[in-house]
């Protein structure tokens, strides 16, 4: 009997033993998890002190980290190719790279220059003439000879071209492959379906967009037509898959933002399309003042007014693609262009540039130390590359 009850209280102890060894486990564990997450609190807070550091930063002044010699030649045209600069007069075109490197040259002879960029491909044709040169950020793509008068054209970097044409009495829009191909034919009169202002094609080339005018019984009218390239369009009469009609307006601007969303700019308003087939209408913004400038990239539409305040030249009205208004900004610069890139917008002309966060933070003020043709974006909010007679130059705001 005493054998049994040894045995049991040595079990007891052993249980007692385990239960302690048990509970010395939980309470490293537990000491073990609320360390890691301790530090991780510690790493959240100082990322979120940083970043508001940052987000409040205002820069003052910048530094120059790197200096390219260029040649300039009097009456050229600077503007951004992909990942690099178009260089464009009446005698030519060159494209550089952000190093210096001329990748490309192509000489011709245009009085009147036609130029539309997407992305990294570009159209450059001869206003009333009918040469059509077709080039990327890295090579010459195509040129072709239209049998009339060129009047309007639009790119995509999807493989296609749009130009308008005028005839006697017929206007005529054809689209393109970038060697001159013809893969569709339209044609429209102002007593028919209207006089082509202006055009647009999406990204990938499927879908294009024109605006047309027209007189109805004395009533001036706006026709938004969408036309698909693809499967889609082809069950459609002449590949027109939708449209709108606007009254006593004028759409002189149209633009796709992606190969979803695009936009027409009018008298008083502002009209946002969806749809990667068939386009729908989605929102129509209204607004009193007259329009100055519009501005866009894949994500937002700037349209630009004179401002209503005694401390600002400008306002920007900022709209995101489903057409809610992110903000309203003032700037007093004399802009040459604006541009967006991720949650920041920059003004600028050839001696004073404004950085402005979407919240409404001016990041940066201030003047360059020389004369500034163009400014381009590069990683992130402080570097950019700005072109000037003389040089390309790499500079980070400080």
């Amino acid at each position: 009997m005493s054998k049994i009850r040894d045995y049991l209280k040595e079990k007891e102890k052993q249980k007692g033993a385990g239960e302690r060894f048990e509970s010395l486990i939980f309470r490293h564990r537990m000491s073990a998890f609320f360390g890691i997450l301790s530090i991780i609190l510690i790493i959240v807070v100082v990322v979120i002190v940083f970043y508001i550091q940052w987000r409040n930063h205002i820069f003052t002044y910048y530094d120059t980290l790197s200096v390219i010699e260029r040649d300039y030649v009097n009456g050229t045209e600077d503007i951004r190719l992909g990942n690099a600069i178009l260089t464009y007069s009446r005698d030519g075109a060159h494209c550089t790279d952000m190093r210096g490197n001329v990748l490309w040259n192509q000489t011709f002879e245009i009085q009147d220059i036609l130029i539309d960029v997407c992305q990294n491909v570009a159209i450059i044709a001869a206003y009333n003439g009918r040469d059509v040169y077709v080039v990327s950020d890295s090579a010459i793509l195509g040129s072709f000879t239209t049998n009339m008068p060129i009047r309007r054209v639009a790119t995509s970097s999807g493989g296609y071209v749009a130009i308008v044409l005028a005839d006697t009495s017929v206007t005529h829009y054809n689209i393109y492959t970038y060697e001159g191909k013809i893969v569709y034919e339209g044609s429209a009169t102002m007593t028919g379906s209207g006089e082509p202002m202006v055009l647009s094609m999406s990204p990938d080339g499927k879908l294009w967009q024109i605006s047309f005018v027209y007189l109805d019984a004395g009533v001036l009218k706006t026709n938004i037509s969408f036309y698909n390239l693809g499967d889609v369009g082809a069950d459609k009469t002449d590949f027109r898959v939708s449209n709108w009609t606007y009254s006593d307006i004028l759409m002189p601007c149209v633009e796709f933002m992606n190969d979803q969303v695009s936009f027409a700019v009018g008298d008083g308003r502002l009209v946002i399309y969806g749809g990667d087939q068939i386009p729908v209408e989605m929102v129509q913004l209204f607004y009193s003042e007259e329009v100055q400038s519009v501005f866009y990239n894949e994500d937002y539409i700037g349209l630009v007014f004179f401002a209503d305040s005694e401390n600002a030249l400008y306002k920007m009205n900022v709209y995101n693609t489903s057409g809610n208004q992110v903000g309203t900004y003032y700037f007093n610069v004399e802009y040459t262009d604006i541009f967006f890139k991720d949650n920041y917008f920059v003004v600028y002309n050839d001696k004073e540039c404004v950085v402005m966060t979407l919240d409404a933070i001016e990041k940066f003020n201030g003047t360059f130390d020389k004369s500034v043709r163009r400014m381009l974006p590069l990683n992130g909010p402080q570097k950019y590359l700005i072109v000037t007679n003389e040089s390309m130059e790499t500079i980070q705001l400080k």
